[in-house]
């Protein structure tokens, strides 16, 4: 049996996999009590007992933990922003070429951001095959439910009475370009430089829309390539598919994949521009799911065990 710990279980994405872990029958789950969940030793005794550990924290107390484990062996899959790009690190999206191999053998896993899977799963594969230019100076915006943003928010959003009006429409935010999510969309993409990123939160529980808008000018294939290519390169796989955007009837609702683990991808648009979009939910493939993926591929089970399709 698995044995498996949550540190930081009392956050949104921790508490989420703790839930779905509980009914699991292969897995044996360590808990901390309140008093100890913050203790160093507490937590380094937990961290290095188990074959695989979950850290839903803050970037620095992710860091931390990692400096807790030290050499014990176990698997650390990150779900903070801290390693998503560090050296000697494993990025956590399968769907990528040549990642679902490293993912296997790694001890070192950084679930994706939310709104980097969504762009990487659109980028990615048309860089890497030739379709897309490196060098495209590309812009993103990605709508996403409240819940993304934790806690507080949650609290911000379904509060009682007295909520801020303002709340009642979608909200842009990152406006200053320097989105955390953003260092991870340009390095494992592979583009020449960061895209103008666009986050948009509105007032609905979850569900992640991403669209990349692009020219033709910076595609080396059509439409009708690109949607053959991505339907190709997503062939066969249960969280990651391609999907004719004619059967959304002209509106695409970013709440689609609503309590879903996987993602839809599509393409629209015209000759000229083009609108690469991905479909899936902020707390699914965008978190909590992804993690679990992640640690059913290290488990050597099935990918989908305990997903939600």
């Amino acid at each position: 049996m698995t044995k498996i710990f949550i540190d930081g279980s009392a956050g949104t994405t921790g508490l989420r996999i703790y839930e779905r872990l509980a009914e699991r029958k292969d897995l044996e789950l360590c808990t901390l009590s309140d008093e100890l969940r913050k203790d160093p030793a507490a937590r380094k005794d937990a961290i290095c007992s188990a074959d695989i550990a979950f850290l839903c924290l803050p970037d620095a107390a992710a860091i931390e933990a990692v400096g807790l484990a030290g050499d014990a062996g176990t698997v650390i899959i990150d779900t903070s922003t801290a390693h998503r790009t560090a050296e000697g690190w494993t990025y956590g999206f399968p769907e990528l070429k040549g990642l679902r191999e490293e993912i296997r053998s790694s001890k070192r896993i950084a679930n994706p951001g939310c709104h980097a899977s969504g762009f990487l799963a659109l980028a990615a594969p048309l860089i890497e095959g030739g379709l897309l230019k490196k060098e495209a100076a590309l812009t993103s915006f990605s709508i996403t439910g409240y819940s993304g943003g934790g806690k507080k928010m949650i609290s911000e959003y379904e509060a009682p009475e007295g909520r801020d009006p303002l709340y009642d429409a979608p909200r842009q935010y990152g406006i200053t370009q320097m989105h955390k999510h953003l260092p991870e969309m340009q390095k494992v993409s592979g583009l020449a430089k960061a895209p103008v990123f666009c986050p948009i939160v509105a007032d609905y529980y979850s569900g992640m829309e991403v669209t990349i808008p692009v020219f033709a000018d910076d595609l080396t294939a059509g439409m009708d390539e690109i949607c053959a290519f991505y339907k190709e390169y997503y062939k066969g796989g249960d969280l990651v598919r391609y999907e004719d955007s004619a059967g959304f009837g002209g509106f695409i609702s970013a709440a689609a994949m609503k309590g879903r683990d996987d993602m839809l991808v599509t393409v629209t648009g015209n000759s000229e521009r083009i609108l690469l979009i991905s479909l899936f939910d902020n707390l699914g493939k965008g978190a909590s799911g992804a993690a679990i993926q992640n640690m059913n591929i290290v488990m050597g089970v099935p990918e989908t065990t305990g997903l939600v399709l």
